[in-house]
């Protein structure tokens, strides 16, 4: 048995001149929902797109459950289940149509896995005669999720399943990844947005086909080098543009109602920061320190790969 579900090994693919992986190397195990973390164009559709056996590498090579996706993606198609990132069932079709079409293409019926979609499907059944381009985009993301799963696949491969889905949705859609995991089904899911990268078991932090880190959730943060601090004043439109010029800022950047700020000196203290607004005629002045969070995280990680390109 093998124990890990994907091993990626230094795959590169680029589009013309665009490199858009660049030695990619990585590991998901068997049953672990794993995320690919990165805004768009970072390179996750390419990369999931090699391993549902969509496009072809330049160079490295890909297995999932021990099957090359080259030489064996006849079979591994089989043992797979894709969602793209756009809607691609065929929306002059009702819901039911949709499920029990894509059944067949695999040689199963909707009655022998229902089991498996029941919990997503029985949200679906009221719409079950309304064709597929007229449900809202919640719903729709829910029949894709059962017409990748009702074929019983061993992996499942997920592109942004979320990305223009309203909050609620968004929810309950990670609820029911939670429960396809409880199941065995070992998950690989992109997505830019950094709060659902908390709801994985391990995650990969990719930019400009680059892989940044893999690490848990809890221990990626660790990466961050420096102390961190949110700093909030009444003149906060003058505060980013003092701070990018400021020669001991390491990085500032807007985050909700404050500014996250990272100091290249070490033991600056919270005070220091303080005296140094005050001296520049701010009021209302508050620094505090601040434990930094995964978009903290990523965009430590982004000023680093762009120092050492530099």
């Amino acid at each position: 048995m093998q124990q890990n579900a994907v091993v990626i090994e230094h795959i590169v693919k680029s589009f013309g001149t665009v490199r858009a992986l660049d030695d990619i190397s990585l590991t998901v195990a068997r049953g672990e929902l794993f995320g690919l973390i990165g805004a768009d164009g970072a390179g996750k559709t390419t990369l999931l797109r090699i391993l549902t056996t969509l496009l072809l590498a330049d160079a490295g090579s890909a297995s999932v459950n021990g099957l090359d996706v080259v030489r064996d993606y006849r079979k591994l198609r089989t043992l797979i289940g894709y969602m793209p990132g756009r809607f691609s069932l065929y929306q002059d079709l009702t819901v039911e149509e949709n499920l029990h079409f894509f059944a067949s293409v695999f040689g199963t019926t909707v009655e022998e896995n229902y089991d498996l979609v029941k919990d997503i499907y029985v949200q679906l059944e009221p719409f079950g005669k309304r064709k597929a381009g007229k449900l809202s985009g919640g719903m729709k993301q829910k029949l894709a999720l059962c017409c990748a799963l009702i074929h019983e696949p061993e992996v499942l491969f997920l592109d942004e399943p979320t990305t223009g889905v309203d909050a609620v949705s968004r929810v309950e859609f990670w609820e029911m990844l939670d429960r396809l995991r409880e199941k065995g089904i070992s998950i690989m899911v992109s997505t830019p947005y950094m709060d659902e990268a908390e709801r994985c078991d391990r995650i990969a932090m990719i930019q400009k086909g680059r892989l940044l880190a893999v690490e848990t959730p809890a221990n990626i943060t660790s990466l961050v080098p420096m102390e961190l601090f949110a700093i909030t004043v009444r003149e906060m439109h003058r505060l980013s543009p003092l701070l990018k010029d400021y020669p001991y800022t390491a990085s500032a950047y807007a985050f909700g109602d404050s500014l996250h700020y990272t100091d290249t000196r070490k033991g600056v203290q919270c005070r220091d920061i303080e005296d140094f607004l005050d001296s520049k005629g701010f009021s209302g002045i508050s620094v505090k320190p601040l434990e930094p969070g995964i978009e903290d995280t990523f965009i430590a990680l982004m000023q680093q790969e762009g120092d050492h390109e530099r």
